[in-house]
């Protein structure tokens, strides 16, 4: 046997063995695990934590075992439990967003379909880097990515290279559902069942897109783009690159490297609708130091990685400050709100280099609310 038989039989051996593990996953990971009545039960258990104090979550309870019954039955025949969206609008980091929530009982269904069934199976077949909407990782665990990333980086090449940033434009409304289908056959292929069920969640927003308010609409957006993850990781081998949902960064050792990389993966996301934002897609100098969740990163010559919270944020959190201000006078707002909002912000950006912002912003905040109080 030469060497490349040997590659050849261990390739095997590892295809066996990863089919095996899906198998296995894929007696547990059913519809019938996904509509059982328990799993309903524990579903409508955690789907109404933080807001049971809606009308339509009391209504649900109070004659809970017959809704799950119902429901069950229903998906048992393969009826449609969707019953529309409440739509409302938010402004969130001074943008506007669309929100297309689900009613109770359907959001009962998804719970139940993504933690007994989507989450575990899909899950694994992401990156490690990929810190979007998975129990254990979330910004601090992209953020920590990037840090050990770039002293990875520093080890190698010093303060040279570059980092190329890239920013999905309206992520979730551009996602085709026929690739998002073949993610579904390829992964519960055997079970036709749940793929319909799971797609009939993702229909519902109409012919292209996916919508905010849906738990499925979470998993299908990580998962969306996770083959183009493991492009860059396997076949670009490009090692110190990470993603958070719509933001991605790439450490590239020259510029020429950065732009190839670009190039070839704009043709990989226009092969899935995906549209890049050219104003926040850019090449930069690490050296020069970069943005990315909101955060600024910089490189000092001794190999010290400096994160401080973006220069935009602290800009919206004092005007934000500013018009509680106006609210808590005009008698819209209580103090306590205005409390818990600041001390939110206050706790989040002491994970950064903030001392001097912080003291800044308490002297801000004091000066218009606690002169006001007393």
């Amino acid at each position: 046997m030469n060497s490349q038989e040997r590659r050849d039989a261990r390739y095997h051996r590892r295809k066996a063995k990863r089919e095996a593990r899906r198998l296995a996953i894929l007696e547990q990971c059913n519809f019938s695990e996904a509509i059982s009545t328990d799993n309903l039960y524990q579903a409508m258990k955690e789907a109404r934590k933080g807001v049971y104090w809606k009308a339509s979550t009391q209504r649900y309870n109070m004659n809970f075992l017959r809704n799950i019954l119902q429901t069950h039955k229903a998906l048992q025949e393969g009826k449609d439990v969707r019953k529309g969206f409440i739509e409302f609008k938010i402004v969130e980091r001074g943008k506007q967003r669309h929100i297309r929530s689900v009613h109770f009982s359907e959001r009962v269904v998804q719970k139940s379909l993504c933690t007994n069934v989507l989450i575990p199976h899909l899950v694994r077949s992401l990156i490690h880097d990929n810190g979007a909407s998975v129990t254990g990782k979330g910004i601090h665990f992209a953020i920590n990515r990037l840090k050990r990333h770039l002293r990875q980086h520093f080890k190698q090449h010093g303060k040279d290279g570059y980092v190329l940033l890239i920013d999905f434009k309206g992520y979730f409304e551009h996602i085709l559902h026929e690739p998002l289908r073949d993610i579904y056959d390829k992964a519960f292929g055997e079970d036709k069942k749940l793929v319909e069920l799971a797609m009939l969640f993702v229909y519902a927003f109409g012919e292209r897109g996916l919508g905010l308010g849906s738990e499925v609409s979470q998993i299908n957006a990580i998962t969306y783009s996770s083959g183009n993850d493991h492009h860059i990781k396997e076949v670009l081998r490009c090692k110190h690159y990470g993603r958070y949902m719509d933001d991605s960064y790439f450490l590239c050792e020259t510029k020429e490297q950065a732009q190839r990389i670009l190039d070839v993966m704009l043709e990989r996301y226009a092969a899935l609708g995906i549209q890049t934002s050219p104003r926040k897609t850019s090449i930069v100098k690490i050296s020069r130091g970069f943005s990315f969740l909101k955060t600024h990163f910089s490189l000092e010559d001794t190999g010290r990685i400096v994160v401080r919270p973006g220069r935009v944020g602290i800009v919206r959190q004092r005007r934000k400050l500013k018009k509680f201000k106006k609210f808590l006078d005009s008698g819209q707002m209580a103090l306590h709100s205005i409390c818990n909002s600041y001390m939110s912000w206050r706790g989040y950006v002491q994970y950064f280099k903030s001392r001097k912002t912080v003291h800044n912003m308490d002297a801000l905040y004091k000066r218009l609310l606690y002169c006001t109080n007393k």
